[in-house]
C-alpha cells in the first residue's frame, strides 16, 4: 500500500506544479522592433549599436525589424549632405562608417562566425542583416520628404514606407528598442 502512495503523490504534485506554473516555460520568439532615430552625424554610438542588437536578437531566435526614422534617414541616403551632393556620391554615411577591428573581432566571437564573415562597415552590415539574416529594414517616407530626400536615393537595404505601414510595424511589435 505504501508503495502505491508514493507514485500517486508524485504524480499529483507534478500535475499541481504544472498547473500553477512551477515549471519554466520555454520563451517564444518575439517580434522585436528597433526604432533607429538618431543620425550618425548626431551620435554615432547610438546608430552603431543597432545592427549589433539586431544580430544578437536574430541569433536568439527573434524576428527583427529596424525602422529608420527621424534624422537617421540621412545616414541611409546616398549623397546626403552638401559636400556629398557636390561630388555626386553614390554612398551613404553608413557606408563610410567602418567597424573598428576590435568590434569585428568581438562580434566574430560572440556570434560564432569567422572574422571574414563580419562586415567591414555599417552599410555592409545592414545589407547582411537584411539579405542574409532576414531582418526587415524600413525607412520613414515622411521624414525623407521633410529632409528633401528622394526615396530612390536611399540604401537598397532600406525600404521606404508610409505612415500607415509604420503604425502596423509598431502595432505588431512585442518589444520596441529605441536608439
Amino acid at each position: 500500500m505504501k508503495r502505491r502512495i508514493v507514485p500517486v503523490l508524485l504524480m499529483t504534485f507534478t500535475a499541481l506544479a504544472w498547473n500553477i506554473g512551477f515549471w519554466i516555460q520555454p520563451a517564444s520568439a518575439a517580434n522585436i522592433l528597433i526604432h533607429m532615430k538618431t543620425s550618425l552625424a548626431v551620435d554615432d554610438a547610438q546608430i552603431c549599436a543597432v545592427p549589433n542588437v539586431a544580430w544578437a536578437a536574430v541569433k536568439a531566435g527573434h524576428k527583427v525589424t529596424i525602422l529608420v526614422d527621424a534624422s537617421a534617414v540621412t545616414s541611409v541616403t546616398k549623397g546626403f549632405g552638401w559636400f556629398r551632393k557636390l561630388i555626386g556620391s553614390e554612398s551613404t554615411a553608413l557606408d563610410h562608417a567602418g567597424l573598428p577591428e576590435r568590434e569585428r573581432q568581438s562580434l566574430s566571437e560572440q556570434m560564432g562566425v569567422p572574422l571574414e564573415q563580419v562586415p567591414h562597415n555599417y552599410g555592409e552590415y545592414f545589407d547582411v542583416l537584411k539579405n542574409k539574416l532576414g531582418v526587415e529594414v524600413y525607412g520613414n517616407q515622411t521624414m525623407m520628404l521633410l529632409y528633401n530626400i528622394d526615396p530612390a536615393r536611399v540604401a537598397s537595404s532600406v525600404t521606404p514606407v508610409p505612415l500607415a505601414k509604420m503604425v502596423d510595424v509598431f502595432a505588431s511589435a512585442d518589444r520596441v528598442i529605441v536608439y
